[in-house]
């Protein structure tokens, strides 16, 4: 048998909630559960991808996880630590270990920073290297993912829509991070197909469509069993999150050609 890859990230009954204020005290009339009891596990070499309509959760159970949106309740564990109740200080060696892919490749960039320079900032913030050993480093992680090295010195508005997203699929490499979070990966997808993975998602959380359809997000359990119907005995199933529906696995991907753990969102 295989030995078990490393867990990365474990999340167990993760909560948003967002308050509704109304009147002019602006007090809490209500709430909204955007996300209600997701749990779901990443090992090394994995990709997790969680599909449905739109405002259903998704992108709020990813930055929820990355602590860019603090969570209402639940355990959110990334290599081991529980990082649910760290300060921002005691974050930031983790925001190392854990990256983003943002939906709006326009907005997620600064128009006034050069390309290059936009990559190259999380190498800075954390101080790796000097500014020689950045720069080079820049250029290489720019001929990875599909960009010409001389165009570092660039800025947004010069690249099309898909290098923009490909500065943006960059800059999240940059730090070699164990986990990938990518927010809305349908426009990503065949550059982070063909930047990064090289394969399609082994497991996949598919909700019921139709009026009757919530949305929000809520765990229900193990299902793939269900949804497999013992047809993929080989296949190592986990707990995933569901979008009130099913699990419905794809065919699994050869994880020894992975970088990395990756949530799609």
């Amino acid at each position: 048998m295989p030995e078990p890859r490393p867990l990365v990230l474990e999340v167990k009954d993760l909560k948003k909630h967002f308050p509704i204020k109304k009147g002019l005290l602006r007090r809490t009339t209500g709430y909204v559960y955007a996300v209600d009891g997701v749990s779901l596990k990443i090992s090394a070499g994995e990709t997790l991808a969680l599909v449905g309509e739109s405002g259903c959760g998704k992108s709020t159970v990813g930055r929820t996880i990355l602590r860019l949106v603090e969570p209402t309740a639940g355990s959110i564990t990334v290599n081991g630590t529980d990082i649910t109740h760290l300060t921002k200080a005691e974050l930031r060696p983790y925001r190392r270990q854990m990256q983003i892919i943002f939906q709006d490749p326009f907005s997620s960039l600064d128009p006034r920073m050069t390309a290059g320079n936009i990559v190259g900032e999380p190498l800075r913030v954390h101080g790796v290297g000097n500014a020689k050993e950045r720069r080079a480093r820049v250029a290489d992680i720019f001929r990875r993912v599909g960009l010409r090295a001389e165009h570092v010195d660039n800025y947004p508005h010069q690249f099309s829509g898909g290098q923009r997203q490909r500065i943006g699929i960059a800059r999240a490499l940059a730090l070699e991070p164990s986990l990938i979070i990518g927010d809305e990966p349908v426009p990503i997808s065949y550059c982070f197909v063909s930047c990064v993975t090289s394969t399609r998602s082994p497991s996949v959380t598919i909700p019921p469509l139709g009026r009757d359809s919530t949305r929000r997000v809520r765990h229900r359990g193990p299902a793939p069993d269900r949804a497999d119907g013992g047809q993929h005995q080989g296949r190592r199933h986990r707990h995933h999150a569901s979008l009130q529906g099913r699990v419905a696995p794809l065919p699994a991907a050869d994880a020894d050609h992975l970088p990395g753990p990756v949530l799609l969102a």
